[in-house]
Protein backbone atom coordinates (compact mmCIF):
# COMPACT_ATOMS: atom_id res chain seq x y z
CA UNK A 1 0.00 0.00 0.00
CA UNK A 2 2.85 2.40 0.44
CA UNK A 3 4.60 1.71 -2.30
CA UNK A 4 1.22 2.11 -4.44
CA UNK A 5 0.34 5.57 -2.12
CA UNK A 6 3.71 6.65 -3.62
CA UNK A 7 2.79 5.95 -7.38
CA UNK A 8 -0.60 7.54 -7.54
CA UNK A 9 -2.25 10.34 -5.90
CA UNK A 10 -5.66 8.51 -5.86
CA UNK A 11 -4.88 4.93 -4.39
CA UNK A 12 -5.39 5.89 -0.72
CA UNK A 13 -8.55 7.98 -1.94
CA UNK A 14 -11.83 7.01 -0.12
CA UNK A 15 -13.72 5.68 -3.52
CA UNK A 16 -10.66 3.91 -4.64
CA UNK A 17 -9.97 1.55 -1.27
CA UNK A 18 -14.09 0.93 -1.45
CA UNK A 19 -13.74 -0.19 -4.95
CA UNK A 20 -10.32 -2.27 -3.96
CA UNK A 21 -12.57 -3.97 -1.53
CA UNK A 22 -15.14 -4.80 -4.02
CA UNK A 23 -12.84 -5.91 -6.27
CA UNK A 24 -11.33 -7.81 -3.52
CA UNK A 25 -14.23 -9.86 -2.54
CA UNK A 26 -14.72 -12.59 -4.81
CA UNK A 27 -10.96 -13.91 -5.04
CA UNK A 28 -11.68 -13.38 -1.07
CA UNK A 29 -14.85 -15.38 -0.42
CA UNK A 30 -13.54 -18.57 -3.04
CA UNK A 31 -9.88 -18.25 -0.78
CA UNK A 32 -12.12 -19.14 2.08
CA UNK A 33 -13.84 -21.82 0.58
CA UNK A 34 -10.47 -23.44 -0.72
CA UNK A 35 -9.20 -22.62 3.10
CA UNK A 36 -10.91 -25.50 4.47
CA UNK A 37 -9.94 -27.77 1.78
CA UNK A 38 -6.02 -27.15 1.83
CA UNK A 39 -7.06 -27.47 5.85
CA UNK A 40 -7.49 -31.46 5.37
CA UNK A 41 -4.63 -31.85 2.97
CA UNK A 42 -6.26 -31.83 -0.26
CA UNK A 43 -6.74 -29.68 -3.42
CA UNK A 44 -9.76 -28.88 -5.57
CA UNK A 45 -8.89 -26.91 -9.14
CA UNK A 46 -12.15 -27.31 -9.95
CA UNK A 47 -13.96 -24.51 -7.92
CA UNK A 48 -13.59 -21.40 -10.60
CA UNK A 49 -16.11 -24.17 -12.68
CA UNK A 50 -18.10 -24.27 -10.13
CA UNK A 51 -18.39 -20.47 -9.60
CA UNK A 52 -18.89 -20.30 -13.17
CA UNK A 53 -21.54 -23.09 -14.01
CA UNK A 54 -23.47 -22.28 -10.92
CA UNK A 55 -24.18 -18.91 -11.55
CA UNK A 56 -25.13 -19.81 -15.31
CA UNK A 57 -27.34 -22.29 -13.74
CA UNK A 58 -29.08 -19.25 -11.69
CA UNK A 59 -29.12 -16.96 -14.08
CA UNK A 60 -31.10 -19.53 -16.46
CA UNK A 61 -33.43 -20.30 -13.44
CA UNK A 62 -34.03 -17.15 -13.55
CA UNK A 63 -33.96 -15.49 -17.05
CA UNK A 64 -35.58 -18.89 -18.76
CA UNK A 65 -37.78 -20.83 -15.82
CA UNK A 66 -39.15 -17.24 -13.95
CA UNK A 67 -37.89 -18.64 -11.19
CA UNK A 68 -37.69 -16.28 -8.04
CA UNK A 69 -34.23 -15.20 -7.96
CA UNK A 70 -34.15 -16.14 -3.73
CA UNK A 71 -35.00 -19.80 -5.33
CA UNK A 72 -32.65 -19.88 -8.18
CA UNK A 73 -30.01 -18.47 -5.86
CA UNK A 74 -30.79 -21.22 -3.01
CA UNK A 75 -30.34 -24.33 -5.64
CA UNK A 76 -27.36 -22.29 -7.10
CA UNK A 77 -25.43 -22.98 -3.71
CA UNK A 78 -27.26 -26.39 -2.89
CA UNK A 79 -25.69 -27.63 -6.19
CA UNK A 80 -22.70 -26.46 -5.68
CA UNK A 81 -22.07 -28.16 -2.33
CA UNK A 82 -23.24 -31.24 -4.38
CA UNK A 83 -20.89 -31.06 -6.90
CA UNK A 84 -18.00 -30.76 -4.16
CA UNK A 85 -19.21 -33.41 -2.28
CA UNK A 86 -19.35 -35.69 -4.98
CA UNK A 87 -15.26 -35.11 -6.19
CA UNK A 88 -14.46 -35.32 -2.52
CA UNK A 89 -16.11 -39.01 -2.43
CA UNK A 90 -14.34 -39.85 -6.11
CA UNK A 91 -11.38 -38.91 -4.31
CA UNK A 92 -11.34 -40.62 -0.92
CA UNK A 93 -13.74 -44.19 -1.72
CA UNK A 94 -11.89 -44.56 -5.55
CA UNK A 95 -8.23 -43.47 -4.25
CA UNK A 96 -7.70 -40.86 -7.35
CA UNK A 97 -5.86 -38.49 -6.04
CA UNK A 98 -7.87 -34.63 -5.65
CA UNK A 99 -5.52 -33.06 -7.97
CA UNK A 100 -6.74 -35.33 -11.01
CA UNK A 101 -10.12 -35.69 -9.95
CA UNK A 102 -10.81 -31.84 -9.59
CA UNK A 103 -9.30 -30.53 -12.85
CA UNK A 104 -11.20 -33.25 -14.66
CA UNK A 105 -14.36 -31.94 -12.93
CA UNK A 106 -13.42 -28.57 -14.11
CA UNK A 107 -13.05 -29.17 -17.94
CA UNK A 108 -16.21 -30.71 -17.71
CA UNK A 109 -18.19 -27.95 -15.95
CA UNK A 110 -16.81 -25.56 -17.99
CA UNK A 111 -18.22 -27.83 -20.47
CA UNK A 112 -21.32 -28.24 -19.13
CA UNK A 113 -21.46 -23.91 -18.84
CA UNK A 114 -20.94 -23.85 -22.46
CA UNK A 115 -24.38 -25.97 -23.21
CA UNK A 116 -26.25 -23.93 -20.58
CA UNK A 117 -25.75 -20.62 -22.11
CA UNK A 118 -27.84 -19.45 -25.09
CA UNK A 119 -26.60 -18.70 -28.56
CA UNK A 120 -25.86 -15.55 -27.58
CA UNK A 121 -23.73 -16.90 -25.34
CA UNK A 122 -24.58 -14.92 -21.74
CA UNK A 123 -27.54 -14.24 -19.70
CA UNK A 124 -28.10 -10.44 -18.72
CA UNK A 125 -29.38 -10.05 -15.43
CA UNK A 126 -30.42 -6.35 -15.41
CA UNK A 127 -33.63 -6.40 -13.55
CA UNK A 128 -34.03 -9.66 -12.19
CA UNK A 129 -33.44 -8.27 -8.81
CA UNK A 130 -29.86 -9.95 -8.37
CA UNK A 131 -28.15 -6.96 -9.38
CA UNK A 132 -29.34 -5.26 -6.44
CA UNK A 133 -26.47 -7.06 -4.17
CA UNK A 134 -23.83 -4.91 -5.89
CA UNK A 135 -25.72 -2.19 -6.00
CA UNK A 136 -26.69 -1.75 -1.77
CA UNK A 137 -24.36 -0.05 0.35
CA UNK A 138 -25.38 0.54 3.92
CA UNK A 139 -24.26 3.77 4.89
CA UNK A 140 -24.92 6.52 7.81
CA UNK A 141 -25.93 5.59 11.24
CA UNK A 142 -27.00 1.85 9.80
CA UNK A 143 -23.40 1.45 9.08
CA UNK A 144 -22.35 2.13 12.68
CA UNK A 145 -24.59 -0.23 13.74
CA UNK A 146 -23.61 -2.96 11.30
CA UNK A 147 -20.12 -2.06 12.51
CA UNK A 148 -21.27 -2.84 16.50
CA UNK A 149 -23.42 -5.54 15.90
CA UNK A 150 -19.86 -6.70 14.53
CA UNK A 151 -17.48 -6.17 16.88
CA UNK A 152 -20.14 -7.56 19.91
CA UNK A 153 -20.02 -10.69 17.90
CA UNK A 154 -16.30 -10.54 17.61
CA UNK A 155 -16.12 -9.71 21.26
CA UNK A 156 -18.53 -12.58 22.37
CA UNK A 157 -16.34 -15.20 20.40
CA UNK A 158 -12.94 -14.48 21.90
CA UNK A 159 -14.98 -14.04 24.91
CA UNK A 160 -16.32 -18.03 24.68
CA UNK A 161 -13.02 -18.98 23.93
CA UNK A 162 -11.37 -17.78 26.76
CA UNK A 163 -13.96 -18.75 29.59
CA UNK A 164 -13.97 -22.59 27.96
CA UNK A 165 -10.12 -22.98 28.33
CA UNK A 166 -10.31 -21.31 32.09
CA UNK A 167 -12.99 -24.17 32.53
CA UNK A 168 -10.50 -26.56 31.29
CA UNK A 169 -8.09 -25.45 34.04
CA UNK A 170 -6.00 -23.59 31.28
CA UNK A 171 -3.91 -20.50 31.45
CA UNK A 172 -6.04 -17.18 30.30
CA UNK A 173 -5.15 -13.74 30.00
CA UNK A 174 -8.04 -11.77 29.55
CA UNK A 175 -5.91 -8.34 28.99
CA UNK A 176 -4.23 -9.91 25.87
CA UNK A 177 -6.74 -12.49 24.62
CA UNK A 178 -9.68 -10.13 25.21
CA UNK A 179 -8.97 -6.64 25.65
CA UNK A 180 -6.56 -5.97 23.11
CA UNK A 181 -7.88 -7.74 19.94
CA UNK A 182 -10.98 -6.21 20.54
CA UNK A 183 -9.61 -2.62 21.45
CA UNK A 184 -7.52 -3.33 17.74
CA UNK A 185 -10.21 -4.88 16.41
CA UNK A 186 -12.47 -1.54 16.98
CA UNK A 187 -10.19 0.84 15.45
CA UNK A 188 -9.43 -1.16 12.47
CA UNK A 189 -12.84 -1.82 11.33
CA UNK A 190 -13.79 1.40 12.64
CA UNK A 191 -11.37 3.19 10.62
CA UNK A 192 -13.06 1.34 7.41
CA UNK A 193 -16.16 2.48 8.10
CA UNK A 194 -15.44 5.89 7.80
CA UNK A 195 -13.49 5.32 4.79
CA UNK A 196 -16.02 3.77 3.39
CA UNK A 197 -18.59 5.98 4.53
CA UNK A 198 -16.80 9.01 2.63
CA UNK A 199 -17.33 7.18 -0.47
CA UNK A 200 -20.71 6.04 -0.61
CA UNK A 201 -21.09 3.45 2.89
CA UNK A 202 -20.23 -0.01 3.09
CA UNK A 203 -21.11 -2.31 0.40
CA UNK A 204 -23.90 -5.16 0.45
CA UNK A 205 -21.07 -7.49 -1.21
CA UNK A 206 -18.44 -6.56 1.40
CA UNK A 207 -20.12 -6.96 4.51
CA UNK A 208 -21.15 -10.53 2.84
CA UNK A 209 -17.77 -11.77 2.85
CA UNK A 210 -17.22 -10.20 6.41
CA UNK A 211 -19.93 -11.92 7.70
CA UNK A 212 -18.71 -15.38 5.73
CA UNK A 213 -15.11 -14.96 7.51
CA UNK A 214 -17.29 -14.70 10.83
CA UNK A 215 -18.70 -17.58 10.23
CA UNK A 216 -16.11 -19.44 9.06
CA UNK A 217 -13.71 -18.33 12.29
CA UNK A 218 -16.20 -20.06 14.76
CA UNK A 219 -16.69 -22.76 13.06
CA UNK A 220 -12.96 -23.57 12.34
CA UNK A 221 -12.22 -22.55 16.27
CA UNK A 222 -15.19 -23.21 18.30
CA UNK A 223 -16.57 -26.66 16.72
CA UNK A 224 -15.54 -29.95 16.65
CA UNK A 225 -15.69 -29.93 13.30
CA UNK A 226 -12.93 -27.48 13.12
CA UNK A 227 -11.09 -29.63 15.12
CA UNK A 228 -11.36 -32.26 12.94
CA UNK A 229 -10.11 -30.63 9.57
CA UNK A 230 -7.03 -29.71 11.64
CA UNK A 231 -6.40 -33.03 12.95
CA UNK A 232 -7.32 -34.65 9.49
CA UNK A 233 -4.70 -32.22 7.76
CA UNK A 234 -1.41 -32.94 10.25
CA UNK A 235 -2.31 -36.83 10.14
CA UNK A 236 -4.87 -38.26 8.76
CA UNK A 237 -4.21 -41.91 9.70
CA UNK A 238 -3.66 -41.10 13.24
CA UNK A 239 -7.11 -39.21 12.97
CA UNK A 240 -8.77 -42.44 11.41
CA UNK A 241 -7.37 -44.35 13.91
CA UNK A 242 -8.74 -41.99 17.04
CA UNK A 243 -12.09 -42.35 15.49
CA UNK A 244 -12.38 -39.50 13.08
CA UNK A 245 -14.42 -40.36 9.72
CA UNK A 246 -11.88 -39.06 7.67
CA UNK A 247 -13.69 -39.56 4.42
CA UNK A 248 -16.49 -37.83 5.66
CA UNK A 249 -14.69 -34.63 7.56
CA UNK A 250 -12.97 -34.67 3.20
CA UNK A 251 -16.26 -34.67 1.80
CA UNK A 252 -17.69 -32.06 4.18
CA UNK A 253 -14.97 -29.61 3.19
CA UNK A 254 -15.34 -30.05 -0.40
CA UNK A 255 -18.67 -29.35 -0.28
CA UNK A 256 -18.05 -25.90 1.97
CA UNK A 257 -15.66 -25.44 -0.97
CA UNK A 258 -17.86 -25.99 -3.62
CA UNK A 259 -20.71 -24.01 -2.37
CA UNK A 260 -18.79 -20.76 -1.24
CA UNK A 261 -17.55 -20.87 -4.79
CA UNK A 262 -21.56 -20.74 -6.06
CA UNK A 263 -21.53 -17.56 -3.60
CA UNK A 264 -18.63 -16.07 -5.18
CA UNK A 265 -20.43 -16.69 -8.31
CA UNK A 266 -23.82 -15.42 -7.62
CA UNK A 267 -21.70 -11.91 -6.25
CA UNK A 268 -19.52 -11.50 -9.09
CA UNK A 269 -22.71 -12.02 -12.04
CA UNK A 270 -24.59 -9.39 -9.70
CA UNK A 271 -21.57 -7.05 -9.96
CA UNK A 272 -21.20 -7.81 -13.62
CA UNK A 273 -25.08 -7.90 -14.61
CA UNK A 274 -24.67 -10.83 -15.88
CA UNK A 275 -22.95 -14.31 -16.90
CA UNK A 276 -21.21 -15.69 -19.70
CA UNK A 277 -18.57 -17.68 -21.27
CA UNK A 278 -15.88 -16.23 -19.41
CA UNK A 279 -17.75 -16.51 -15.65
CA UNK A 280 -15.82 -18.22 -13.26
CA UNK A 281 -12.95 -17.32 -15.41
CA UNK A 282 -13.58 -21.00 -16.72
CA UNK A 283 -14.27 -21.36 -20.46
CA UNK A 284 -11.76 -19.61 -22.75
CA UNK A 285 -9.18 -18.60 -20.13
CA UNK A 286 -9.21 -16.50 -17.02
CA UNK A 287 -6.84 -15.60 -13.91
CA UNK A 288 -9.99 -16.74 -11.28
CA UNK A 289 -8.59 -19.97 -10.06
CA UNK A 290 -4.78 -18.89 -9.73
CA UNK A 291 -5.61 -15.84 -8.01
CA UNK A 292 -7.95 -17.60 -5.89
CA UNK A 293 -5.22 -20.36 -4.75
CA UNK A 294 -2.54 -17.87 -4.32
CA UNK A 295 -4.22 -15.97 -1.92
CA UNK A 296 -5.02 -18.81 0.30
CA UNK A 297 -1.29 -19.55 0.25
CA UNK A 298 -0.17 -15.73 0.08
CA UNK A 299 -2.65 -15.55 3.15
CA UNK A 300 -0.96 -18.36 5.17
CA UNK A 301 -2.83 -21.18 4.25
CA UNK A 302 -0.34 -24.59 3.97
CA UNK A 303 -0.60 -26.29 0.91
CA UNK A 304 0.30 -29.63 2.84
CA UNK A 305 -2.46 -29.29 5.36
CA UNK A 306 -3.25 -28.66 8.65
CA UNK A 307 -2.49 -24.73 9.04
CA UNK A 308 -4.07 -21.83 8.38
CA UNK A 309 -7.04 -19.35 9.31
CA UNK A 310 -9.39 -17.33 8.17
CA UNK A 311 -7.93 -13.97 8.25
CA UNK A 312 -6.23 -15.69 5.26
CA UNK A 313 -8.55 -15.61 2.71
CA UNK A 314 -9.14 -11.49 3.80
CA UNK A 315 -5.36 -10.69 3.70
CA UNK A 316 -4.57 -12.88 0.72
CA UNK A 317 -7.91 -11.35 -1.21
CA UNK A 318 -6.27 -7.75 -0.28
CA UNK A 319 -2.78 -8.55 -1.66
CA UNK A 320 -4.40 -9.88 -4.88
CA UNK A 321 -6.34 -6.67 -5.34
CA UNK A 322 -3.75 -4.48 -4.27
CA UNK A 323 -1.60 -5.37 -7.04
CA UNK A 324 -4.54 -5.74 -9.57
CA UNK A 325 -5.64 -2.06 -8.64
CA UNK A 326 -2.30 -0.41 -7.86
CA UNK A 327 -0.41 -1.66 -11.22
CA UNK A 328 -3.92 -0.84 -13.40
CA UNK A 329 -3.50 2.77 -11.27
CA UNK A 330 -0.09 2.88 -12.79
CA UNK A 331 -0.97 2.27 -15.99
CA UNK A 332 0.91 -0.88 -16.37
CA UNK A 333 0.64 -3.88 -18.62
CA UNK A 334 -2.34 -6.64 -17.57
CA UNK A 335 0.98 -9.13 -18.67
CA UNK A 336 2.77 -7.87 -15.70
CA UNK A 337 0.15 -7.98 -13.17
CA UNK A 338 0.03 -12.15 -13.87
CA UNK A 339 4.07 -12.37 -13.54
CA UNK A 340 3.53 -10.49 -10.00
CA UNK A 341 0.91 -12.79 -9.18
CA UNK A 342 2.78 -15.75 -10.27
CA UNK A 343 6.10 -14.76 -8.62
CA UNK A 344 4.23 -14.02 -4.91
CA UNK A 345 2.47 -17.80 -5.25
CA UNK A 346 5.72 -19.49 -5.88
CA UNK A 347 7.52 -16.90 -2.81
CA UNK A 348 4.57 -17.78 -0.60
CA UNK A 349 4.57 -21.62 -1.12
CA UNK A 350 8.45 -21.47 -0.54
CA UNK A 351 8.52 -19.18 2.69
CA UNK A 352 5.37 -22.23 3.41
CA UNK A 353 7.87 -25.31 2.36
CA UNK A 354 10.79 -23.24 4.67
CA UNK A 355 8.37 -22.96 7.86
CA UNK A 356 7.66 -26.42 7.89
CA UNK A 357 11.20 -27.87 7.33
CA UNK A 358 12.23 -25.43 10.42
CA UNK A 359 8.81 -26.84 12.21
CA UNK A 360 10.10 -30.64 11.72
CA UNK A 361 13.73 -29.64 12.29
CA UNK A 362 12.68 -28.19 16.37
CA UNK A 363 10.20 -30.86 17.17
CA UNK A 364 12.78 -33.00 16.14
Amino acid sequence: WIFFALQSDVFLSPRNLSNLMLQSVVVGIMSLGLLFVLLVKEIDLSVAAINGVTAVLMARFIVEMGMPPWAAVAIAIALGGVIGSLSARWTTYVGVPSFVVTLGLGLALNGAQMLLLPPTARYGLMGTGIETIAQTNIEGVASWAVWLIGLLAFGALMLTSLTRRKKAGLHVNFMTGLVVPLVVGAVLSGGTVLILNAHQGIPLMVLIFAVMLGVAGYVLKETQFGLYLYAVGNNDEAARRAGIKVGTIKMAAFAIAGSVAAIAGILAASRTLGVGVFSGGGVGGGTLLLESIAATVIGGVSLFGGRGAVHAALLGALVIGTVQNGLNLMGVENEIRLIVTGLLLVLAVSIDKLIEKATGQQSF
